[in-house]
């Protein structure tokens, strides 16, 4: 039988792209998974140079339009935000909107996903109206998109709240923190990390205005599902014993304090 020659070389093309591809795939997954240690590392600057190259790989790879240069995009937002870079994350996070948006549609989580990033990036530089807008949009699509009781939309609802305690909002900072709370007791249980952080967030609004017994057990509550769940020398646990010496020099417990304060610092200087 003869075999056309067109018909060899656009079979042979297409095995080496799928090659390359996947050679170029790897290497996308590989540089992200380097993003994240350098970031965990706090070595943000070298982080975020990964992740202008992961940015690079995934432009050649895919196109300027697919989800994997949204992902890039997140992550590079996040770290120029980390570094005060508001401009670039700014505007790295409103291409990632745009391409999820057509990729995916208004309305997916995802779409969310970057909303409250640049929800996060506004409140950071004081721009309350426009976080919270992005906010608020970001929880109608969890709400549509999700059940009620995903940790999408808890992780929404406390970034509002926390924008509220930051205006002096009280009563609707309250309101998100203990409903994000109400949704990681039902989906991880009561001793699980995330519901920690909710009781820290409680904790740290209650200190703020000044209820300081209903902080103190809020933080309580905090420090002993931190330690058993990821242990008494935690970074975690070191935080939420700082917080706690705040709260008992408000009050006057000076030698409480010191106590606490002695004991995060331990925690610090061995890790």
């Amino acid at each position: 039988m003869r075999i056309c020659p067109h018909i060899i070389f656009l079979v042979a093309l297409s095995l080496s792209a799928t090659v390359s591809t996947f050679a170029q795939e790897k290497s996308w997954i590989q540089l992200n998974a380097e993003v994240l240690i350098l970031y965990q590392q706090g070595r943000h600057s070298e982080a975020a140079k990964v992740a202008e190259e992961a940015l690079k790989v995934a432009e050649k790879t895919y196109g300027p339009d697919h989800a994997h240069v949204a992902t890039s995009l997140n992550n590079l937002g996040a770290l120029y935000k980390t570094q005060g870079k508001y401009a670039e994350g700014e505007a790295v996070y409103k291409r990632a909107l745009e391409i999820r948006e057509k990729a995916l549609g208004k309305n997916h989580p995802r779409v969310a996903t970057t909303l409250s990033n640049l929800g996060l990036l506004y409140s950071s530089q004081g721009r309350y109206a426009e976080a919270e807008s992005v906010y608020k949009r970001a929880i109608t699509i969890d709400e549509e998109a999700l059940n009620k009781d995903h940790p999408d939309l808890a992780r929404d609802l406390s970034n509002l709240a926390g924008l509220y305690k930051t205006q002096g909002k009280y009563a609707e900072a309250e309101a998100f923190y203990k409903r994000a709370l109400k949704i990681h007791e039902k989906g991880f249980g009561r001793k699980h990390p995330h519901v920690a952080v909710d009781l820290s967030n409680l904790a740290g609004l209650y200190e703020t205005r000044g209820v300081y017994a209903e902080a103190e057990a809020f933080y309580r509550r905090s420090l002993r599902i931190f330690e058993k769940a990821l242990g008494k020398n935690h970074p975690d646990v070191a935080t939420t014993l700082e917080n706690m010496a705040r709260l008992c020099k408000k009050i006057g417990r000076a030698d409480e304090a010191e106590r606490l304060e002695e004991r995060a610092r331990t925690i610090r200087s061995n890790q």
